[in-house]
């Protein structure tokens, strides 16, 4: 059974930076695009960004480009999103998610989500 588990979430003031991860086990990590997606208070869920099952191609929401950046190590079964410029509009639970077919936005499988909240 596939299971994902998000790290990283937390308090930062605007303009900080956080680091999140996101841990997979129960599939092989490295045959699958993997996904960000975040649900702010009250709103439905955004996709932020995607990557491939290589590493080498991303991409992003445009609320998110130049901001953040998402990478993988496969040989750790782990993918991060490095957030950078943090905003408060950028509040929200981080979802990481396997995709279900590679290069379509569509998944099978969620993590437990990290809460990250960006306020002075």
């Amino acid at each position: 059974q596939a299971q994902l588990v998000e790290s990283g979430g937390g308090l930062v003031q605007p303009g900080g930076s956080l680091r999140l991860s996101c841990s997979a086990s129960g599939f092989t990590f490295s045959n699958y695009w993997m996904h960000w997606v975040r649900q702010a208070p009250g709103k439905l869920l955004e996709w932020v960004s995607a990557i491939n099952s290589g590493g080498d191609s991303t991409f992003y929401a445009d609320s998110v480009k130049a901001r953040f950046t998402i990478s993988r190590d496969n040989a750790k079964n782990t993918m991060y999103l490095k957030m950078n410029s943090l905003k408060s509009e950028d509040t929200a639970v981080y979802y990481c998610a396997r995709g279900k077919v590679a290069g379509r936005w569509e998944y099978d499988y969620w993590g437990q989500g990290t809460q990250v909240t960006v306020s002075s």
